[in-house]
């Protein structure tokens, strides 16, 4: 394959077989990130593609393939509940995808970045914004009322302490600002039992769950879920990682 990727997508190579890119074909990367599957489906077969990713960062990684793939390849910034739009105005003619492929979740890129705040791995601003705009997960821990906290925590992090994370972060935050990474998984440490061996991080349930919330994942899902099943072609393939 030409060029070089960041890392390794996941089940690439199960992905790009489940697709099988055809010549003159369509196909959609709803999840761009270091373009692992765009590259792989456009040096498969000689077709369309359309990228899209909500990371402006994502987006200028991607920027010197519509160089190296010039006219087959198109990348934009948005949503999958604009999908729809995104690809009537990107691709003269649009009238259906032979294949799509999600690659749902955080990418690796962005965990590895403490500047984006999506993980505790290392201390960094409290920001889980996928697209860099919009309320961050600062916003929300410093914003919001404790029951409402509560209930993030439980619904998308599934947190049976949740209640009680969400009394420790309103106690701290009416004494100080609550900005990052660290500050947040030290509070969620100080009312949750010591992590023992084989267990995940006492804060990852909540930390997702702000993810999760911050980022609408379950919502934008859901539209993307729905627009891709009315894009395909009546054949077409849809491959969800």
């Amino acid at each position: 394959m030409s060029g070089q990727t960041l890392h390794q997508s996941v089940l690439l190579n199960e992905v790009v077989d489940a697709l099988g890119p055809q010549k003159g074909g369509c196909y959609l990367d709803a999840t761009f990130g270091n373009g692992g599957y765009s590259r792989a489906i456009l040096d498969t077969a000689s077709c369309t593609l359309l990228a899209i990713d909500r990371d402006p960062d994502a987006i200028a990684r991607g920027a010197p393939m519509l160089a190296e793939y010039k006219g087959q390849f198109h990348l934009t910034e948005g949503c999958f509940s604009d999908m729809t739009a995104l690809l009537q105005a990107q691709l003269t003619g649009f009238d259906g995808l032979d294949g799509a492929a999600f690659d749902l979740g955080v990418c690796s890129t962005q965990l590895d970045q403490p500047e984006r705040g999506f993980s505790f791995r290392a201390d960094g601003p409290l920001d889980m914004r996928m697209s860099k705009s919009g309320q961050s997960a600062a916003d929300i821990v410093m914003q919001t009322d404790e029951a409402d906290l509560a209930r993030i925590f439980w619904e998308y992090g599934e947190e049976k302490a949740s209640r009680r994370i969400a009394k420790a972060i309103c106690r701290v935050r009416g004494e100080t600002d609550i900005t990052s990474t660290g500050q947040l998984a030290d509070i969620i440490h100080s009312v949750m039992p010591a992590k023992r061996p084989g267990q995940i991080d006492p804060a990852t349930r909540s930390f997702q769950a702000l993810r999760i919330f911050v980022t609408r994942e379950l919502y934008e899902l859901t539209a993307g879920l729905e627009s891709v099943e009315r894009l395909l072609r009546p054949g077409g393939i849809l491959a969800v990682v």
